[in-house]
């Protein structure tokens, strides 16, 4: 996936951002998309990302998110980084949702009082993980 920037809009007016190869901390704030404005601070150990204030996601090591998309049912993305990652997603609260990792589904879990959903992504440097959380 290689993402070229630290964020950048995909043509189909999805989300690209982070770099899990870079040593020092790095962010961009204020890149504005489709009317919203995001941050994004990643490096080795870790990804974030925030849109208009709000927190997004978040991946432990650092990550690289390629054509993150949200709607009122969804969240779909690839992921890539040099190890297995620990990914947090904001989503709606006290709400149930079904988990796919590359087409195979790894469960139903559900959110907390806050909307935060907290899954593990087995990855191997070079390979993305196509992600995808519905609604149930």
């Amino acid at each position: 996936m290689a993402v070229q920037e630290l964020i950048r809009t995909e043509a189909d007016g999805s989300i690209s951002f982070g770099d899990y190869k870079l040593d020092a901390k790095a962010k961009v704030e204020d890149f504005e998309s489709s009317g919203d404005l995001y941050k994004v601070k990643t490096y080795h150990e870790i990804t974030k990302l925030e849109r208009n204030g709000m927190f997004v996601y978040e991946s432990v090591p650092g990550t690289e998110v390629g054509h993150l998309s949200v709607d009122d049912v969804s969240m779909e993305f690839t992921v890539s980084g040099r190890t297995d990652a620990q990914i947090t997603v904001q989503l709606e609260e006290d709400m149930e949702y079904e988990v796919f990792v590359d087409d195979f589904a790894v469960g139903g879990m559900r959110t907390n009082m806050s909307g935060k959903l907290s899954f593990s992504v087995e990855l191997s440097e070079g390979i993305p993980a196509q992600v995808r959380i519905m609604k149930r």
